[in-house]
């Protein structure tokens, strides 16, 4: 099974919050964890947003960026193309999706075209999750 992580889902990994748990219970359970290249610089800026609200400390955000380097190249990273970034934008518009949302529905519905396995979306948004069963993918949030 591939477990396709939107950036919420992501983030969990790093920074403890409700689902955290379940969510590196998923990817553990995964034969292989994905995501939107996009996804780094969501999780940078979610990062540095915690620190900033005093989310994390100084220290803890320093290991929460250096825990997400160290793993950004064990993840399968589907490229943001200009063939998917256009398909994201004909999501969007059918779905009434944010532009990022859109891009992590169109990057997992491209591994559930190209794969040979089930893929599991990850998300905790109430309309992309709505958009992605409607286009077919196996939601967990």
């Amino acid at each position: 099974m591939i477990v396709y992580l939107d950036t919420s889902s992501l983030v969990k990994l790093y920074v403890p919050e409700i689902e955290s748990a379940n969510i590196k219970r998923l990817v553990e359970t995964a034969t292989l964890a994905a995501t939107s290249q996009l996804a780094y610089v969501e999780a940078r800026a979610a990062f540095a947003r915690k620190r900033r609200e005093r989310g994390l400390t100084p220290k803890d955000y320093r290991t929460v960026v250096q825990d997400f380097e160290d793993d950004w190249e064990s993840y399968f990273i589907v490229d943001a193309s200009s063939a998917l970034v256009k398909w994201a934008g004909d999501l969007a518009e059918k779905h009434a999706l944010r532009g990022y949302d859109a891009i992590h529905l169109a990057s997992a519905l491209t591994l559930l075209n190209e794969a040979d396995r089930s893929v599991i979306f990850s998300c905790f948004d109430s309309r992309l999750s709505s958009a992605g069963r409607r286009e077919g993918l196996k939601i967990i949030s």
